[in-house]
């Protein structure tokens, strides 16, 4: 995941070190973009400033990618659990009222359909 991010950052642009010697002096001045980590890639026709754009975006672009990825849109439910207020801390049940500490869905009658939002 972190080579794909350093690889997005240079898409269009050198690293500031290989940028920096004759050939991208000149290559900057007549407005080509050389990118790649090596800096060695012909990428376009651009003068330094529009091609830090192009990095920017090719950078939102794969970090809105690997965000995607990883987050599972689908959240996790669960069924209905026991309230903490129906025992007691001695383990019996307090009150002794409908449920007796048992959740809701151990109940007769009572069905629970776990799903999303929508």
């Amino acid at each position: 995941m972190a080579s794909v991010m350093r690889a997005s950052y240079y898409s269009y642009r050198a690293p500031f070190a290989r940028g920096v010697d004759i050939t991208h002096q000149i290559t900057d001045a007549l407005g080509i973009a050389m990118g790649g980590i090596e800096g060695n890639r012909f990428m376009g026709f651009g003068f330094p400033d529009q091609a830090i754009v192009w990095d920017g975006s090719a950078v939102e672009t794969t970090y809105r990618y690997l965000i995607q990825t990883q987050h599972d849109p689908t959240p996790i439910r669960t069924a209905d659990q026991s309230t903490p207020f129906a025992t007691s801390v001695v383990g019996g049940a307090v009150g002794g009222g409908a449920t007796d500490g048992a959740p809701r869905s151990a109940l007769p009658g009572f069905t629970s359909n776990v799903r999303g939002l929508w």
